[in-house]
């Protein structure tokens, strides 16, 4: 089952789930802005794991994030 409904998006997001389209990475605006809050939904329970996590052994220091920023990157991965 789907519902419709209708949002408000910066200029800039239309334009994106546009081109995602286009460029056929998206059947439709409707199913990537789908995609994106299925996504986000996915993240956030990890984004809890991941406090816990730092609460027991400590957050990442800038030198191990930047390396893991290194090596997003050098597999393709948008790290920003």
């Amino acid at each position: 089952m789907t519902t419709k409904i209708a949002v408000s998006l910066p200029d800039d997001l239309v334009e994106q789930a546009r081109a995602a389209v286009t460029e056929g990475r998206a059947a439709s605006v409707s199913a990537y802005v789908a995609e994106a809050l299925r996504e986000k939904g996915e993240r956030e329970p990890l984004g809890d794991f991941f406090e816990e996590f730092d609460k027991e052994f400590g957050a990442p220091t800038a030198e191990e994030r930047a390396r893991v920023d290194d090596i997003l990157r050098r597999l393709g991965w948008k790290t920003d």
